[in-house]
């Protein structure tokens, strides 16, 4: 009888390794098609500056509702630079907000739109809106023929100082928060301011919740700074306006570059300090509250809960909150109060939903102190109450 041979297993590994360097400009500018302004015809231009750049361009039905002669100045824009910019069709309107974002038969839609006019990887796909068809057309050009350029126009504050000159791309699926989606760059990104002015006053609040969040996190002097400049935003003046955003998008470019995970490969969400609750916050009121205002209140819950687990200092909740209040929001909602059928409160399912979003354990940035974030990894659901009543104690008479 022979004995058992153990086999020997060899195993060889050949690591594929590279990198890509990757760069994209963040236009600031004003009339951006006015026909003397070249920053859209640079933007096409920057790598193949002889060639004609086949465009189709997709425009916010919101906007070119404020803005009545949009389409015709893009059109008279595209004739006037025709040497380097062909249009494969008049600008598309597509439906803006959540709608776009809820219905994958848009996605399909656009897609569609791109294959009939012969949309390829080296022409451009332009969105000129907020951050809701930002993120639909972004995830459209990422995903037809494995991407083709795309250049970002945002048209609200939000989009221009914080989600516009991200990677990310995505619409919602399953009643989940951009559950489908990409980390793609864009080929550039082009903020003119002038399209701020044409917003409700409401949207022009709700995007300068972004700014405070990112000040809160990583920049002191900038609070300050709004803090001393917060009745020229509070009144939307041109200069306070124009230098918020452009800060506090810089503030959010620089962590995607330097913060050492631009595609959240881990389970960090450093840029989304009072977030977890603002996403749930926008469901519960079925998007009644913008995504600005419903962070507003995620900011101050998280930094009264800073308060309460002994991190931020006391009182530090009431400056935040003044600074808030000052600006044109709201911090209290009724829903907060909605609990589920065991009595809990159902924005706390919104710690679950953060969690899934990226697997891996919770991870949450609080305060430390302003302009100083911290991660942590559990919250403490009692503390969370306490936070919530003294955010509705905060609203009684």
């Amino acid at each position: 009888m022979q004995a058992n041979k153990t086999k020997t297993v060899t195993q060889t590994i050949h690591w594929q390794r590279f990198s890509v360097p990757y760069e994209y400009p963040v236009y600031f500018t004003e009339q951006l098609f006015d026909a003397e302004n070249t920053v859209l015809r640079d933007a096409l231009t920057r790598m193949e500056p002889d060639k004609r750049h086949r465009c189709v361009i997709f425009v916010d039905e919101g906007v070119s509702s404020a803005r009545a002669s949009l389409v015709t100045r893009i059109e008279d824009y595209a004739r006037n630079h025709s040497d380097r910019i062909d249009l494969a069709t008049a600008p598309v309107i597509i439906p803006g907000g959540e709608k776009i974002k809820s219905d994958l038969h848009f996605v399909e839609q656009l897609q569609q739109t791109l294959f009939d006019h012969h949309i390829d990887r080296h022409s451009f796909v332009i969105a000129i809106g907020g951050g809701a068809v930002l993120d639909a057309v972004g995830l459209v050009a990422a995903t037809s023929h494995r991407g083709i350029r795309h250049i970002r126009v945002p048209t609200t504050v939000l989009a221009q100082n914080d989600s516009g000159v991200g990677v990310k791309n995505g619409v919602n699926l399953f009643g989940a928060k951009n559950y489908i989606g990409t980390f793609t760059p864009p080929f550039a990104v082009i903020n003119d301011l002038d399209f701020i002015f044409d917003l409700d006053p409401r949207d022009r609040v709700a995007g300068m919740a972004e700014a405070v969040k990112v000040a809160l996190i990583r920049d002191a002097e900038f609070f300050a700074w709004i803090e001393q400049h917060a009745d020229d935003l509070a009144t939307h003046e041109h200069a306070a306006m124009a230098t918020m955003i452009r800060r506090c998008a810089e503030l959010h470019m620089h962590q995607i570059a330097n913060g050492g995970d631009p595609f959240e490969s881990g389970s960090a969400r450093p840029l989304d300090y009072g977030h977890w609750s603002a996403h749930k916050l926008e469901s519960l009121t079925r998007y009644h509250l913008r995504h600005g205002e419903a962070v507003a209140i995620g900011i101050a819950l998280d930094a009264r809960y800073s308060v309460l687990s002994d991190r931020l200092a006391a009182g530090q909740e009431e400056r935040i909150c003044f600074l808030l209040e000052h600006l044109g929001f709201k911090l209290w909602h009724s829903v907060l109060e909605n609990r589920d059928d065991n009595g809990r409160y159902q924005v706390l399912s919104g710690l679950q939903d953060f969690r899934e979003h990226l697997g891996g354990e919770l991870t949450i940035t609080l305060l430390n102190r302003i302009g100083i974030g911290v991660e942590v990894h559990e919250m403490h659901e009692g503390l969370v109450a306490e936070a919530i009543g003294w955010l509705k104690s905060r609203t009684e008479p």
